[in-house]
């Protein structure tokens, strides 16, 4: 399988540090050229939309929430759980593996300290199906 898996571990425990650093990321992959699907719940969805207007400080991550059958430009998307998605990288802000991790040529995950048992299954879930793992420690990335 071509799929990498990078899990980012966070120190922080607050639901607005994942969202926050899932913004820094799809910055960063949109600034490679990539086209970003970020996978969320509504509440994380919700807020996301709203902090990536202003993201990174004083400018604009141009966005979406994707809609089943309309084709959208936008280098970010985000889009449900239920809901499927292709591109170069997914970030996974839900808490479990989704069925789509092979239309994808990356996938990140992000695992907030309190949070490390999920993180754990979801990696061993990855192992298991062969994926290529990577690990990261992120410490004071804002």
């Amino acid at each position: 399988m071509s799929t990498r898996i990078d899990f980012y571990l966070l120190q922080d425990v607050d639901a607005l540090a994942r969202r926050r650093f899932c913004c820094r990321l799809a910055h960063r992959a949109v600034s490679g050229g990539n086209r970003v699907h970020v996978r969320a719940d509504d509440e994380d969805a919700e807020d996301l939309d709203a902090l990536m207007w202003a993201y990174p400080h004083e400018q604009f991550l141009p966005h979406a929430r994707m809609r089943e059958g309309e084709a959208q430009p936008e280098p970010v998307l985000i889009f449900g759980p239920e809901q499927a998605a292709s591109g170069d990288v997914l970030i996974n802000l839900g808490q479990d593996v989704p069925n789509c991790i092979p239309r994808f040529e990356r996938v990140a995950e992000i695992v907030l300290g309190n949070e490390r048992a999920a993180g754990r299954d979801r990696y061993r879930t990855y192992r298991e199906s062969g994926y290529t793992l990577f690990h990261h420690e992120v410490d004071d990335w804002d």
